[in-house]
């Protein structure tokens, strides 16, 4: 059986002042059927570009230069649009990180789920449903509102709604619970998980959170600079990194810090682990 993902070699630039910006550089990734996979990495590393790559949504301005993507078995570089759209359409669900800026601000919940179930029975027993599904109180009201009417954790969950609603069978989570506070982030996690599970998804699960990933993610992809540094087991990467970025970022992680210590960095060369890059020090921390 092929892989559910197949992304090899694959290089991403962007314009910039007279110089091309990498924002891929020879990435590699494969995910089988039914994984849960967490991509990890500082802002920047690449992980938002992979991910948008799965369903070819990257702005006009980028430029796939280099390497081959897989989706489901279809070419997705060599579609045209229609089957595209297809293959968004029955394959894929997106959850982003910002799920009130993803919401269409000018229609009410309910119009935008109707949009999403086109072809499948959208009468208001049918969204409540989904509402229902993703733990929505009164979802009557709700499917009246508009965004600006809902609270982040609320939209969130629709958003949630709106991606599982044609039952996808690659799930790509952009750091959906980045914007939620603590509690609603554990609740939402759970809820993503489970209703993947239910499906019968493939999760690709994008995150500066490791003990979110290392608890929910069976697998884990570490990237740098638009490369995979590492890639393994959940327990065995994060718990017992072999490579040095891995190994400074595992430090970063302000989870592994005893109460009132202070996190310091850890400085990694990528030139001394064949990337060619400058040296960086490491910081998490929010953003893409």
């Amino acid at each position: 059986m092929s892989p559910i993902i197949d992304i090899e070699n694959v290089t991403i630039e962007y314009p910039g002042n007279g110089a091309r910006v990498l924002a891929l550089d020879g990435a590699t990734l494969r995910v089988d059927a039914g994984e849960t996979v967490g991509l990890v990495g500082e802002s920047g590393s690449g992980k938002t570009t992979l991910g948008l790559l799965a369903g070819r949504l990257l702005p006009r301005s980028a430029r796939v230069t280099g390497g081959q993507l897989r989706i489901d078995g279809q070419d997705v570089l060599a579609l045209d649009d229609q089957r595209l759209r297809a293959l968004r359409r029955e394959c894929l669900g997106y959850i982003p990180q910002d799920p009130v800026a993803a919401l269409d601000p000018t229609m009410r919940i309910g119009r935008q789920l109707e949009l999403v179930l086109h072809g499948l029975p959208s009468d208001t027993a049918s969204l409540r449903h989904h509402l229902d599904s993703v733990q929505i109180s009164e979802p009557d009201r709700v499917l009246r509102l508009f965004p600006h009417e809902i609270s982040g954790g609320m939209a969130q969950r629709v958003m949630i709604a709106m991606a599982m609603a044609r039952t996808p069978r690659l799930l790509v989570a952009d750091e959906p619970t980045a914007s939620l506070d603590s509690h609603v982030r554990t609740e939402v996690t759970k809820l993503i998980f489970n209703l993947a599970a239910k499906a019968g998804a493939t999760v690709l699960w994008l995150s500066h959170d490791l003990r979110s990933v290392s608890r929910w993610c069976e697998r884990v992809v570490v990237m740098y600079g638009g490369k995979v540094m590492e890639d393994g087991p959940a327990a065995q990467v994060l718990r017992h990194p072999t490579h040095p970025y891995t190994i400074a970022l595992a430090a970063s992680d302000p989870a592994r810090a005893e109460p009132g210590q202070r996190i310091g960095t850890r400085p990694f060369d990528p030139a001394a682990s064949g990337t060619e890059m400058p040296s960086a020090k490491l910081a998490v921390g929010g953003g893409r």
